[in-house]
């Protein structure tokens, strides 16, 4: 099997390097100093106790690399745009892109029914690119449950979690993706199908959504979000309105907003993605994780004030670091 990662830094270069070692046909996409390292000493996965090294083809040009079976894509959200521009050349009549990625994605709503049957996110795709640069009956949605990071360039090291759940936003895709998911099985990836993979996305994407961008405006770990009334409160306050909107799409939390939080605090002192990128003066989800949820409040006609004002909050700190686009002026300013 041909299988392209796009992005492989720490969780896109744990996946591809265990389905190189199950003998798969393996390419990445990288770039700067773990793009060279990857180059010059192949890439090396260090997980239970074992370093497990691969000589993948590797770039920081999809045309280099031919057409693949599957393009599994494990970027962050600000990076969509430049790779449904450039994944043309990676892609046959049947190949199938994997979205192993945090947040809302446009494509949110295809196959999840209801009046807003097929709708595309706005928030997430406001000029519509990404949904006619990519046909949905290619996409197979991946919520990712695992621990990795790149100790230093070319190296990944897992150090929790071994579970991804795979699912067809539409039915054209759906065989396509049971094939996946033996194939991630067989490489020691443990794997689970869903019937609606919305609701996967979901129940993971309440405890991101309020602990993320808390993280980011008080500069806290998840255990110290967790410990102070006033941070958890925030966090809490937040999943209950997003909850609140869910629910009218038929969408489950899976727990309550308290266990959520306990959830993320039995991590310790971890820093969030989203505070991680911060700290690199790298862009932010915002869009996926904040803006999204406000978009479907709007949808639901549900207010969700204090997802608003979190959100008003961490979009003026990211433009002040120039992470963010610049606001439209006010008027009469």
């Amino acid at each position: 099997m041909r299988i392209c990662i796009f992005g492989a830094g720490a969780v896109g270069g744990f996946v591809g390097g265990m389905f190189a070692a199950a003998g798969h046909e393996v390419s990445l996409l990288a770039r700067g100093q773990h793009l060279e390292a990857l180059r010059a000493n192949g890439l090396i996965v260090e997980t239970g106790g074992r370093r497990l090294a691969s000589r993948p083809r590797v770039s920081d040009r999809p045309g280099e690399l031919g057409v693949q079976d599957y393009v599994i894509v494990a970027v962050k959200g600000p990076a969509l745009p430049a790779v449904v521009r450039t994944i043309g050349p990676l892609l046959g009549a049947e190949t199938a892109v994997v979205f192993a990625m945090n947040g809302l994605p446009w494509w949110f709503f295809q196959g999840l029914g209801g009046p807003h049957e097929g709708r595309v996110l706005k928030s997430v795709d406001p000029d519509g690119s990404l949904a006619s640069g990519l046909d949905v009956r290619r996409i197979i949605g991946c919520v990712v449950h695992v621990g990795c990071s790149v100790p230093e360039p070319g190296v990944v090291r897992h150090s929790s979690g071994n579970m991804f759940i795979l699912g067809a936003p539409h039915v054209a895709t759906a065989d396509r993706c049971k094939v996946l998911s033996q194939a991630f099985n067989a490489s020691g990836l443990k794997t689970e199908t869903s019937p609606r993979i919305q609701q996967d996305i979901w129940m993971k994407f309440l405890g991101n959504m309020s602990m993320g961008p808390v993280s980011v405006l008080t500069n806290s770990t998840l255990l110290a979000i967790a410990q102070d009334p006033g941070a958890r409160k925030v966090c809490i306050d937040m999943m209950a309105e997003a909850i609140a909107v869910g629910a009218k799409f038929g969408l489950d939390p899976g727990m309550t907003p308290e266990q959520r939080v306990d959830l993320g605090a039995d991590l310790g002192h971890f820093k969030t993605s989203m505070l991680q990128d911060f700290e690199k003066n790298r862009p932010m989800e915002i869009d996926s994780f904040l803006s999204a949820p406000i978009e479907m409040a709007q949808l639901a006609g549900l207010r969700v004030p204090t997802v608003e004002t979190v959100h008003g909050l961490l979009v003026h700190k990211a433009r002040r670091a120039g992470l963010y686009p610049p606001a439209t002026a006010l008027p009469g300013s």
